[in-house]
């Protein structure tokens, strides 16, 4: 017992203790803050390393601010050696029984469980406490793979949580690290390297190759090839390369099938869409629905890729032609994405918006290009907005020096200045 409550007192912010925080991500630990106080379960979901072990303690740390007893909030983090000992919800409750013996602390207790999903039935315990009226607790965990998607957590967690995507830091939050302006030529610089936070931390290109290397590796190994006991590991490793370099590009299934099998490898329709759903399962990689803007209705067949971090790309698989365009479209997904934003590719006849974009009532139509350098890219990147027909925002991002006066109600925005009017 001694040594399980020396890991806890290593983690916890009792006795003085403060664990260490990260760079404060604000635009989380507000959002989420603002959903504290009730018995909704807050689950915090993304990519392995995207930091959400650190928004959960600065969450914690807001509490405590805010003159909640340190001595009330239980961290446990499964990732950590040190918690080897919970390998299921039993020995999960049995934490908490020492915590509650040893620690004194009186009051609504609050519960932080890191990569929850590594502990075996869970969701009894989440499910148990977070209901307790005897013995009041508030919840939040975290998650990295299938079973804390939101179709799992659904039936896990009977509709009693609300989910928070984590994504890797945006380019304001890039900013604030590298304590750069925002201007055209830092957001050249996030769109060339990557956004997970412990880049920030490393000395040169090669540490950084490596680690990104490491991360892939782990997710596709632990959280995939384990998990579902995959018997092609080669193939699905060669699916993540090809939707990392054909992010940003309509591609259906059929389409990767026969790329395989013209390269001689047998494979299956099946096969190739298991396949891709473990791996948007795990965040590595995002999938765009085509919409329909006159039927106003999603379609089935051909959709678009984007990549969790453009570190994949940018470290991994360089060599292969990608151009700007198809990074900053990249980008400008993901911020619509780390807004709340639902996206789509959308479809008006012949034309192609690359984004429609609902957030609550409010719906954006929105163009990526790399520069409008002339009328002619101009006429050709605007036209499939002034085809639509409809008053909502209409926006044309591009990494141009200049902004462009309104063109038909149609705005055009640097890409570096979008995070300010989404």
């Amino acid at each position: 017992m001694d040594e399980k409550l020396l890991a806890l007192e290593k983690f916890n912010f009792w006795n003085g203790n403060v664990p260490s925080l990260g760079f404060p991500r604000t635009g989380y630990t507000e959002k989420i803050y603002d959903y504290t106080g009730n018995k909704l379960i807050k689950v915090l979901v993304g990519q392995r390393r995207v930091g959400k072990s650190y928004i959960l303690r600065q969450i914690a740390k807001r509490l405590i601010d805010d003159g909640v007893n340190p001595k009330n909030i239980l961290y446990i983090n499964k990732e950590f050696i040190e918690f080897d000992f919970i390998s299921d919800y039993k020995d999960l409750e049995g934490v908490l029984n020492i915590y509650k013996k040893k620690i004194s602390a009186s009051g609504k207790k609050f519960l932080f469980v890191d990569e929850i999903q590594n502990i075996k039935g869970w969701e009894h315990f989440v499910n148990s406490h977070s209901q307790d009226f005897a013995e009041p607790y508030e919840i939040f965990i975290s998650g990295s793979n299938s079973k804390m998607s939101s179709g799992e957590l659904a039936t896990l967690l009977s509709g009693r949580y609300v989910q928070f995507e984590i994504f890797p830091f945006s380019f304001i939050e890039y900013s604030g690290v590298m304590q750069v302006d925002i201007s055209k030529q830092s957001f050249l610089q996030y769109m060339e390297g990557g956004a997970l936070p412990e880049l920030f931390g490393l000395p040169n290109e090669e540490t950084r190759r490596n680690y990104i290397a490491a991360i892939k590796d782990t997710v596709l190994l632990r959280d995939i090839i384990q998990r579902h006991s995959i018997k092609d590991p080669r193939l699905l490793e060669d699916i993540f390369v090809y939707l990392v370099n054909n992010a940003s590009n309509l591609v259906s299934i059929t389409n990767i099938v026969n790329f395989f099998k013209s390269h001689k490898r047998n494979t299956s329709y099946d096969t190739i869409s298991n396949y891709i759903g473990y791996i948007t399962d795990t965040f590595l990689i995002h999938k765009a629905a085509r919409y329909n803007i006159k039927g106003k209705e999603t379609l089935t067949g051909n959709c678009k890729y984007y990549i969790n971090d453009l570190s994949y790309k940018n470290y991994l698989y360089s060599g292969f032609g990608y151009g700007i365009g198809y990074k900053l479209e990249n980008l400008v997904y993901l911020e619509l994405r780390r807004n709340g934003y639902q996206v789509y590719t959308g479809t008006l006849g012949a034309k192609e918006v690359d984004f429609v974009a609902t957030k609550g009532d409010r719906l954006i139509y929105l163009q990526s290009a790399y520069l409008l350098p002339d009328m002619q890219t101009a006429d050709r990147e605007y036209a499939p907005l002034k085809a639509i027909r409809d008053n909502y925002e209409k926006l044309v991002i591009s990494l141009d020096d200049i902004t462009l006066p309104s063109n038909e109600g149609i705005k055009h925005v640097q890409a570096w200045n979008l995070p300010a009017i989404l």
